[in-house]
């Protein structure tokens, strides 16, 4: 999971919560066409285009405006932008197993979940070579980084697949750099590349790649 810095309101957002009246009250099921879009789009762009909770890359056609607060449960959050992020599933193949957004769905504890709000989320989680995500040892972090990892089904085989996929493109690279040349790579993963995107799954690489070739954990 990687630290997502909000950014300020969009305009779009902004414009459609003053359009309010006497009369009528505009709620997130109003949010529609090119306002709802550009909202989308903004998300998408402020997260360098990767889920905010798996890290798997991520578009407008594959993936949705996830509320971190589930609006069901806080209606007040709905259409407050420092709730909103954009989460992968769309939409599901046949029998795909769902996780992130799709699987969080109404739960929200604070004091159990791990958002990618928080500055220090990648610190809760540990990850293998073969893509496994595992809880951190912390104690005081342990909880949380169970239980979302649970609730939100980070674990599941198919993201285990995509992340060790991951890791093994950048391996073989690394094998043969020198150690400065890997500390480059590591600050290039953690950097949005030339169309504003991250390298997908780039918190597992790094962890990887840090513990595994300069022997950090």
């Amino acid at each position: 999971m990687k630290y997502i810095k909000k950014r300020d309101e969009p305009e779009d957002l902004a414009n459609f919560k003053a359009s309010a009246n006497e009369d009528w009250k505009p709620t997130y099921n109003d949010l529609r066409g090119t306002e709802k879009t550009n909202i989308h789009q903004n998300l998408l762009q402020e997260q360098g285009y990767i889920c905010c909770y798996c890290g798997m890359g991520i578009d407008t056609g594959n993936s949705h405006i996830e509320h971190l607060k589930p609006r069901s449960v806080f209606p007040e959050e709905e259409l407050n932008y420092n709730n909103l992020l954009a989460s992968c599933q769309r939409e599901r193949e046949k029998n795909e197993p769902v996780h992130c957004g799709v699987k969080k769905a109404d739960w929200y504890d604070e004091n159990l979940i791990v958002s990618p709000l928080e500055s220090d989320c990648s610190d809760f989680f540990l990850y293998t070579g073969s893509g496994e995500i595992l809880p951190t040892n912390v104690l005081d972090k342990k909880e949380a980084a169970v239980t979302t990892i649970d609730k939100l089904g980070l674990d599941i085989d198919k993201l285990n697949a995509m992340r060790r996929q991951a890791i093994n493109g950048i391996l073989e690279a690394v094998e043969n750099l020198e150690e400065s040349e890997i500390k480059q790579l590591i600050d290039g993963l953690n950097k949005l590349d030339y169309q504003g995107k991250y390298t997908p799954f780039c918190v597992a690489i790094t962890y990887i790649i840090k513990k595994y070739f300069i022997g950090e954990k």
